[in-house]
């Protein structure tokens, strides 16, 4: 596989359709099939990139420790956090909405985070990692941050319907801003992460091991 990236060969790609297009004087192009805004590289991506991530990472302890939201019933109820309504769905015999809430509020922003900070330790460190197995990784973030909202919606279905009724309500607790926030926090890191940057670091170890050894 070649190390050259397509910057080394002066064109540029449009990070939303993918179309490449000869290299402008200046920055931002514009994509001719779409329309997108074009830059050879997102400026200061790792950076922000990093900052979300941890930004994300710290979020998501006050997100499933603080308690997420409390039904009021008959005057009385008690604040649940993401792992102790987990636990009562699962008492309750309602396993497989149990495995839903966890897999959707706990393993897939774990997921993300962990993804984001291989990919910006990928291209700050220069790990040798396959280009390719780098993009898998890539889009596996991407696919997955859509499921983050699942437990959102779940939540927003039980509110309606606990509202319907005169003698129970359901109160917004803590827990629930971290965790949207965690969720809107990973989407933007997504975002933000230029994954143009995987193949410089390619091309960059690439160069080093074809200069051999001082």
């Amino acid at each position: 596989m070649s190390g050259a990236t397509g910057l080394e060969h002066n064109v540029w790609t449009c990070l939303s359709c993918h179309f490449l297009l000869p290299a402008a004087t200046r920055a931002p192009a514009r994509c001719p099939r779409c329309g997108a805004r074009v830059h050879p590289r997102i400026e200061a991506s790792l950076m922000f990139t990093w900052a979300l991530t941890l930004t994300g990472a710290l979020l998501l302890i006050p997100a499933n420790v603080l308690p997420v939201m409390t039904v009021v019933y008959l005057g009385a109820g008690e604040p649940n956090t993401i792992i102790s309504g987990v636990m009562q769905l699962h008492q309750a015999g309602y396993w497989g909405i149990a495995i839903i809430v966890f897999v959707a509020s706990v393993v897939v922003p774990l997921m993300k985070l962990v993804g984001l900070a291989l990919l910006c330790l990928t291209v700050q460190w220069q790990l040798p990692i396959a280009p390719a197995q780098a993009m898998r990784i890539y889009r596996v973030v991407n696919a997955i941050g859509r499921w983050s909202l699942l437990d959102l919606f779940m939540i927003s279905i039980l509110v309606a319907l606990v509202q319907m009724g005169e003698a129970a309500e359901v109160q917004a607790e803590p827990g629930s801003t971290a965790f949207a926030t965690v969720v809107v926090v990973t989407m933007i890191a997504s975002r933000c992460f230029d994954p143009r940057l995987l193949w410089d670091s390619y091309s960059a170890i690439a160069a080093k091991a074809a200069e051999g050894p001082a």
